[in-house]
Formats: C-alpha cells, structure tokens, sequence
C-alpha cells in the first residue's frame, strides 16, 4: 500500500480497533457497527430505514456495542461523543428507538459490499480522517489509552517521500517530524513521562519505540499497519544507515535544504518527484529533506 498521508483518511479494520479505555475506543465501537450504505434493518422484530454513516435500533443495543453495563452510563458516553462533535443521536420518546450518526466517516471508500446495511461484525475495515484526534488536542482533553493508540494510527505513514525512516518500516510522525519524545506525546496527551513509557511497553506489539543516539529523540514503527512491510522491525544499522547519508553536506547546501528552527538532523529521502530536487536526479539520486523537533533531551 502506497502511502495515505496524501489522503485526509487512513484505514483501520474491524479486527484491530483502538484498544484500551477512552471516548475514541467508543467511538470507533460504535464506527464498527454503523451502517455503510442506506437500507433497512431488523431490530427486536422491527423493521428501522437506516442512513449510512448510522445506527438505529434501541439503547440496549448500544450498550451492548460499547461494552457497557447500565443504560445510564451509555447515555454519558453518548453525551460526551456529542460535546466533542463525534456523533449525533435522538431517542423518540414513543417508541424509544435510538437512531446514531456518526459525524466523522469516509463513506466513499469502505471497500465492497457484503450484502448488508451493517457490516459482518470484524468484516473488512473502516475509512477514518487522520485529523480525527486533533479536536481533543485542540479542547486539551487528557488522553486515555485508546485515544493515544488511535492518535499514534492516525499519524502513520508508509513510504512517505518526505520521510526516509518510512521507507523502513510504517512510521509515526506528526506534520513532518518522525522523531519524538516521551515529554512531547506526554504533552499531547496531557500525561507524565512514565505514563507514556508504560504505555508503550504495554503495546509494544503494536506501536515499536526505536531509540536514536545522543538527544534525538525516538522513532516510533507501527507493527500492524496495513502496508508491505508490515511487522518489521529496522535494524539498528538500517536507522543510522539513513540518517549518516552525507547529513553534513546537505546542512551546509542552503538551497537544498529547507530552514526550520530546531533544526536537529538532516537525513535523505528516496526521490519522488525531480521538482523537488535542486539539480537533475535522474532517476536515482536522493531528495533532501529535514526532520526538525523541539527536543530537550534524550527519549525514554
């Protein structure tokens, strides 16, 4: 798979949705089970006109999608998807059916039909906007697991010509920066240092911390990530292999390398297109490009 970056969605299957607590772990449950074409269901004997992008049927159904115990702490969950412009729902008050809308779904790319308005539960995947978890960053809302698991998915990216480490192996990056602390994610989620570390070794199987040397900081590698080098793991020769690659020479060519402040590191990136090059690649010379990060010091 090419990379997405250069779509406003990323994929994310059914059999691998956010895991840990956290209002985007509901919110992708209830993604899961929404409808992706218009049609008719059946609901406890009843037949529901069902939009795609939603859910109709009644509020034991829902709890049941969220995992949740009383119908109380459903509506609060429901409450909160709303104050954060997630979703939309209303229950009629005569027939107490419950009809969901999803705000924030790619509805013209949720690959083909399986003869349903839902889905098979854990049936294919889901187009998601990679922005999806800017809102809480934006509201500062402090993170809770699945919010962070689906934070580090929506910024993945796969042989992203601004990115050689993504040539590697799928990459975490943020606009154009791969390398990252665990003080900068701590601030984006609104956690400690240590909790950030907890949470990788806890999911360690899915999001992979690579430690660069000296105060660089770390790279993050999506183990799952749809792409064809899902599940590797870079060498620790193929990680400074990229970054050694004549980082000198293009610091000091000032009309090939574009200015940010701080600037950390520079490193090559395979050639995607020659009129980002300052000279004739033909064909096979590298594109410079720069990682820049507001680094205080070393990962971990």
């Amino acid at each position: 798979m090419r990379c997405l970056r250069k779509f406003q969605w990323i994929k994310l299957f059914r059999d691998n949705l956010p895991e840990g607590k956290g209002i985007l772990g509901f919110w992708a449950k209830l993604v899961a089970y929404a409808a992706y074409r218009n049609g008719t269901s059946l609901y406890c004997g009843f037949e529901n006109e069902v939009k795609a992008g939603s859910w109709v049927g009644g509020i034991v159904g829902i709890k049941s999608i969220l995992g949740l115990k009383s119908r109380q702490e459903t509506i609060k969950v429901l409450d909160k998807l709303v104050e954060l412009g997630y979703i939309e729902y209303e229950i009629e008050q005569k027939t107490k059916k419950l009809t969901c809308r999803i705000v924030d779904l790619v509805l013209n790319c949720n690959g083909a039909g399986c003869g349903s308005v839902y889905a098979v539960d854990k049936y294919g995947f889901l187009c998601i906007p990679r922005n999806i978890t800017e809102r809480l960053v934006e509201k500062n809302y402090k993170f809770e697991e699945s919010d962070a698991w689906l934070d580090l998915w929506c910024h993945t990216v796969s042989e992203d010509p601004f990115n050689a480490f993504s040539f590697l192996s799928a990459c975490v990056q943020y606009k154009h920066n791969a390398t990252l602390t665990l003080e900068t994610l701590g601030k984006r989620w609104g956690w400690e240092k240590t909790k950030v570390w907890r949470f990788f070794k806890k999911y360690r199987d899915v999001f992979y911390l690579h430690r660069l040397p000296g105060s660089y900081g770390c790279l993050i590698f999506n183990r799952l990530y749809p792409c064809d080098m899902k599940g590797a793991i870079p060498t620790n020769e193929a990680v400074r292999r990229v970054m050694k690659a004549e980082a000198e020479e293009l610091i000091s060519a000032e009309n090939s390398v574009a200015l940010f402040e701080p600037i950390i590191c520079a490193y090559l990136s395979p050639c995607w297109c020659c009129k980002y090059c300052s000279y004739d690649c033909k064909g096979n010379v590298l594109v410079k490009s720069v990682i820049t990060s507001n680094i205080r010091g070393p990962c971990g």
